[in-house]
């Protein structure tokens, strides 16, 4: 019975934390961060999160789609001029990037205003990789909001002006299972920043131009 108390509290603690940090990175987000295109200040660069185009099922994403159609919206809307795409290529058949630099041109985006960083294994390294290896200071993140609050966390974290733009969020089902793991990923996000996590990678500076 004693064990048992104590796995309550321990369960309890646990929840507290997830609570307190989902609620102190979502406050710290709101004055960056932005639904509307009319609202967005310009910026040069426009960063892309990755997410993978096909379900397990096989269906389109709609995280990737969503993030597609936003990042075409803002370049249509004249808010960035080049759009960085930032995502995992490190298996076999699986390239976040270059599916979506594809379905960037079919629906006009010069391929010159494209650029890729197949490195984006996880949202830190997306940031620190367009700091240390793109040269970027500032930019504009293009996530779902739950998704760009984070990397607006830990983009000021290193030290980078950025804001983000929302692109469209699911809902149902399929969105409050993403919600539960984010809170898991905020809180591990919270523990890079203060453990001095690097990205995986980094390599040689790539010029945005």
């Amino acid at each position: 019975m004693k064990l048992f108390k104590k796995l309550i509290k321990l369960g309890i603690i646990i929840i507290m934390i997830l609570l307190v940090v989902d609620l102190v990175i979502t406050q710290k987000a709101k004055p960056f961060i932005f639904d509307n295109t009319d609202d967005l200040a310009i910026n040069r660069v426009g960063l892309v999160l990755g997410a993978g185009k096909y379900t397990k099922h096989g269906g389109i994403n709609l995280y990737y789609k969503y993030r597609l159609e936003a990042a075409i919206q803002l370049y249509r809307a004249g808010k960035i001029e080049f759009i960085l795409v930032s995502g995992d290529n490190g298996r076999k058949y699986y390239d976040e990037p270059t599916d979506f630099k594809n379905d960037l041109i079919k629906k006009g985006i010069p391929e010159n205003k494209i650029y890729l960083d197949y490195a984006g294994f996880r949202t830190l390294d997306s940031m620190v990789r367009a700091k240390k290896v793109f040269g970027l200071s500032k930019f504009t993140i293009i996530s779902q909001k739950f998704h760009n609050e984070r990397a607006l966390f830990l983009a000021h974290n290193f030290d980078i002006d950025a804001i983000a733009f929302n692109a469209k969020d699911m809902k149902g089902s399929y969105g409050l299972k993403t919600k539960l793991r984010e809170y898991l990923a905020r809180t591990k996000a919270t523990l890079d920043i203060l453990f001095a996590v690097k990205p995986k990678y980094l390599g040689p500076r790539i010029e945005i131009v």
